[in-house]
């Protein structure tokens, strides 16, 4: 990854911030974005990397922190889209019709506008990764999880097009489905008591530099089987691929 530009939503925890140490440790630069600037300031300083305060929700303000990049280090090589929410954990017949929309704002439209925001630039260099923080929800509907599943659906659709639209211009563009990971959202989804995953004991759960590890390993030639579709991280083919167990 040394030259690299990688650029992350929702780096200020979980994923996002194991994957910013990962690949800054393969010797990647790292751009951080998130909502809260100084969370990320922090770790970007801890890194050496470049935080800008991103709502990937909102169309500008993604275009702005790209233009930010660029005007930086005059390339993107790697966009990992991390940025997600769980909320509304409700029935549909008692979901917040507000919250509803944010969860789609957030893991669907958030997907589109860093593609959206990247791709030209990527073409123009003609080589680029992007890759989606999925999940298992993306293809098996969970109780009280509607908005949730529902924008993974539409990221993992995002992922399909984009790699039918954009290979032949030197993109590779994929998914990563990592189970269920130790996280500040898995801590929500327990306090939920909904459904069989809240249930879950907590040392079922992966631990974050899991994913991270396995996002570096996507932007190799390695993962090209999978371009178009979400790598699972269920399986032990891939988990013993990554280096994550014998």
């Amino acid at each position: 990854m040394r030259g690299k530009v990688v650029v992350i939503t929702g780096a200020s925890r979980g994923i996002g911030a194991a994957a910013a140490r990962e690949f800054a440790g393969a010797g990647a630069s790292v751009v951080l974005l998130a909502r809260s600037g100084g969370e990320i300031g922090a770790l970007a300083a801890e890194l050496g990397g470049m935080a800008v305060a991103c709502d990937v929700a909102d169309w500008a303000s993604v275009q702005g922190a790209v233009a930010a990049v660029l005007a930086r280090f005059g390339r993107i090589d790697v966009l990992v889209n991390n940025a997600g929410v769980i909320e509304p954990i409700a029935t549909l017949a008692e979901a917040e019709p507000e919250a509803f929309g944010q969860a789609i704002d957030i893991n669907l439209k958030g997907v589109f506008h860093g593609m959206r925001a990247v791709i030209p630039v990527m073409r123009a260099q003609g080589a680029g990764t992007i890759i989606t923080v999925s999940s298992g929800a993306a293809v098996n509907p969970i109780e009280g999880w509607a908005g949730y599943c529902s924008s993974k659906a539409g990221a993992l659709m995002l992922t399909r097009m984009a790699d039918l639209e954009e290979r032949a211009h030197g993109l590779r563009v994929l998914g990563l489905s990592p189970g269920t990971v130790a996280t500040e959202m898995q801590a929500k989804i327990k306090e939920s008591g909904v459904n069989a995953v809240s249930r879950l004991d907590w040392s079922v759960h992966i631990p974050v530099d899991w994913p991270a590890k396995a996002l570096v390993w996507m932007c190799g030639p390695a993962a090209d089987a999978w371009l178009g579709a979400d790598v699972s991280l269920r399986d032990e083919g891939v988990r013993r691929a990554v280096g994550l167990i014998a």
